[in-house]
């Protein structure tokens, strides 16, 4: 049977505000990305989440991002590579206290915004992202875009590097992410995420923007927390998963 993933950003609130409904999408989804305090999150949102998440054996990943909080972590920025591998592994670290705490741990490591788009392409800031998952712990896994810089790197590195499609995301003809400034990045048609989600599972194919067949080989499939109605869209996305002979579980 074809299995695949299902992840969602979550945490991605900061004191008082909260962006995602946690406790939900953890009913749904199979792996947490939770924000660890760069983008999004805080010490308390990071350590309700890791309860929650342990409680529903939900896998926890570290969702490390530039140091921008005001931006959400969505702003380009040139960051040196030895402060980046340092913050990578600062965030990793602040989120492994509060796994284990809950009785779990970290168990994979993904980019988020900005900094996702960019390690597609750029080595140096790819290879600082494999240096700081290595200074953290050289067993974690690396979840990226298929073909990625980030992923032929961590691979060489010795690190486990799973790909990672997007049911509700726009795609290039070559395979990447539509920058969010453009008008069609977001995926908002539920029916279509769910064909999308679908395609991309069974067969690893998604149309493009331009309706070209686009290959996305993906062992965990994204479903992003902070668009509205999401906890209803993951709901129809692992329920058509599943009616289509697909099982949803957790790649670790």
């Amino acid at each position: 049977m074809t299995s695949i993933d299902l992840n969602a950003d979550l945490g991605e609130g900061f004191g008082r505000w909260q962006l995602t409904d946690d406790e939900r999408l953890l009913s749904v989804v199979t792996s947490a990305n939770v924000a660890c305090g760069f983008h999004a999150g805080d010490a308390v949102t990071m350590r309700r989440v890791c309860e929650q998440a342990a409680e529903r054996g939900v896998r926890i990943g570290a969702q490390v991002s530039y140091r921008d909080l005001a931006g959400f972590g969505r702003r380009a920025m040139d960051v040196p590579p030895a402060e980046l591998a340092a913050e990578v592994a600062y965030q990793i670290g602040a989120l492994e206290v509060f796994a284990r705490a809950a009785g779990t741990r970290v168990s994979y490591v993904k980019p988020h915004g900005a900094l996702y788009n960019r390690v597609v392409h750029d080595e140096e800031q790819a290879g600082a992202v494999v240096d700081g998952v290595l200074l953290a712990d050289a067993t974690l896994p690396v979840l990226g875009l298929p073909g990625s810089r980030l992923l032929e790197l961590a691979a060489k590195a010795g690190l486990p590097a799973v790909a990672e499609a997007f049911a509700d995301r726009a795609y290039t003809e070559q395979g990447t992410l539509v920058p969010r400034g453009q008008d069609g990045a977001v995926v908002t048609d539920p029916e279509a995420v769910v064909e999308r989600s679908v395609g991309l599972a069974r067969a690893g194919v998604v149309a493009s923007r331009s309706g070209a067949r686009v290959e996305v080989r993906a062992r965990s499939l994204c479903l992003h927390g902070d668009t509205p109605g999401a906890v209803e869209l993951a709901r129809r996305v692992r329920a058509r998963l599943e009616e289509s002979g697909v099982r949803v579980e957790a790649f670790v």
